[in-house]
């Protein structure tokens, strides 16, 4: 399989999925370190922010876990309206979810990837995978700052930050 453009070539069609990851992340020349065998780690550039992303691989599942990490941290006042917001943000997702770490108060993209028998992933569902998480941290980011930083309620943050998307060219 062929790398998309401006990639580096990469060494296999389908990988384990840590593996197959750190392809992507070099061949994009992102930085990225394995945290353990299951485990990688790495920073991505969005458009708002650099976000950090995480694969875990639960082999006897056979899934891989993406975290993505746009570094907001909900303080507990701010937490019934973004709770809130959470809510009507994951209405609008067909994959993944947004959530809130109990612990932290960290916002997150979480999808699961449910991998065949054989347990390996291909480039182009590491390449859909990641630039879902990243397209969709960039799409909802501004409506969680409207929350945190300007003080609109969930609705009309949502509404805002979504304008804001169409508008973009």
């Amino acid at each position: 399989m062929r790398a998309a453009e401006g990639d580096r070539d990469i060494e296999r069609d389908d990988a384990l999925p840590v593996e197959m990851l750190a392809q992507l992340f070099e061949a994009r020349g992102w930085p990225c370190e394995f945290v353990n065998d299951e485990e990688i780690s790495g920073e991505i550039q969005g458009s708002w922010a650099k976000y950090q992303l995480r694969g875990i691989w639960r082999e006897e599942d056979r899934v891989l876990q993406l975290l993505c990490l746009p570094d907001i941290r909900v303080p507990e006042a701010k937490l019934r309206h973004c709770f809130e917001l959470l809510a009507m943000v994951n209405e609008q997702l067909w994959l993944g979810h947004f959530d809130i770490w109990s612990t932290g108060g960290v916002l997150l993209y979480r999808h699961g990837l449910m991998l065949g028998d054989d347990g390996l992933l291909s480039l182009g569902q590491a390449q859909f995978a990641v630039e879902s998480a990243v397209s969709e941290c960039d799409r909802f980011y501004p409506a969680f700052q409207f929350v945190l930083w300007g003080d609109k309620n969930p609705a009309d943050a949502l509404s805002s930050a979504l304008v804001d998307a169409a508008g973009e060219a």
